[in-house]
């Protein structure tokens, strides 16, 4: 499908119990296992840093920005990611896999103000 972004799962997951993931808007620290997506550790943490939406992929609310570390993705729409958004690795936390610690910046549609 031309409107979708593709990239296979990296399957080799290097034996990591745990990938740590910050949010730089905040300096808060959550963790993510191997094959679970940013979106699904942050429900399970209760971390509300990362806005949450559809869970699948088509609502754009959950963007995020990843600054450092290595991650794979799963598909996601192109009326939410642009190609210029998956250049700069502006993608939706619902569809990334952390292969490695990351550092991310919201920039989902629901970001709150800073305190």
């Amino acid at each position: 499908m031309p409107n979708d972004i593709r990239i296979a799962p990296d399957t080799t997951l290097a034996g990591a119990a745990y990938h740590t993931v910050e949010v730089v808007d905040t300096g808060r620290v959550f963790r993510c296992r191997p094959g679970e997506s940013l979106l699904a550790a942050v429900v399970k943490t209760n971390n509300h840093e990362v806005p949450i939406g559809c869970r699948g992929g088509g609502c754009g609310v959950c963007k995020v920005e990843i600054l450092t570390g290595s991650f794979t993705t799963k598909v996601m729409s192109r009326r939410q990611v642009s190609e210029d958004d998956e250049r700069c690795n502006r993608l939706l936390a619902c569809c990334v896999f952390p292969a490695a610690d990351l550092s991310i910046k919201v920039v989902g549609r629901t970001r709150r103000s800073p305190a």
